[in-house]
């Protein structure tokens, strides 16, 4: 059972950097807060993420950067296109023996493909450094859309459940998907996805 986040440590993890075919993926910064803040503080984004508020200010994106330097429980990584922050993806840790991948874009970058990209690259990460052999992940019956990303990443079909989302202030029902170590082999030749140390 695993008690804490596996090896690599979150400091490893934070000069870690994936590049994609169109994206570059890294650890934000506090230079990030005003873009963050900008592409957050969309009611459809925050509807659709469980743990965004909406309004979403600039003292929000302060709190996350500063919280995710520090916390053991999450990997998140600024998405970029063309050095243009246009969302964030990573890995949720607050349940060890359950990783889960969560990611979400500008409304004014959807429909370009990024979010398959940028999950992919987050996929990849993970199955490489972490020796676990599932990812989880989720998305609103209401949002098929995020669905279709994670089918698109193989991830399978696993249920139902209610989650609590906060901009909501409520409960709603979340499509469960669950990725096999076996399956995302079969599948990871699926991009040119790389990853460097800075």
């Amino acid at each position: 059972m695993l008690q804490d986040i596996p090896p690599p440590s979150l400091r490893e993890a934070s000069s870690c950097v994936l590049e994609t075919e169109r994206l570059t993926l890294r650890r934000p910064t506090l230079a990030d807060v005003k873009a963050i803040a900008r592409l957050a503080n969309d009611r459809r984004i925050a509807e659709n993420t469980r743990r965004l508020p909406h309004p979403y200010s600039q003292e929000h994106a302060i709190e996350f950067v500063r919280a995710i330097a520090d916390d053991r429980r999450d990997i998140a990584f600024l998405i970029e296109h063309a050095h243009t922050p246009v969302g964030m993806a990573g890995i949720n840790w607050r349940e060890a023996d359950a990783p889960e991948l969560g990611y979400w874009l500008g409304f004014e970058h959807w429909d370009q493909g990024f979010g398959t990209e940028a999950a992919r690259a987050v996929i990849d990460f993970f199955f490489e450094e972490f020796d676990l052999d599932q990812l989880f992940s989720g998305a609103r019956v209401a949002n098929p859309a995020s669905r279709n990303i994670l089918e698109k990443c193989g991830f399978q079909w696993s249920g139902v459940e209610l989650h609590r989302f906060e901009a909501l202030g409520s409960s709603t029902p979340v499509d469960c998907f669950r990725l096999s170590r076996s399956v995302w082999s079969s599948l990871k030749n699926w991009g040119n996805s790389t990853r460097r140390e800075r």
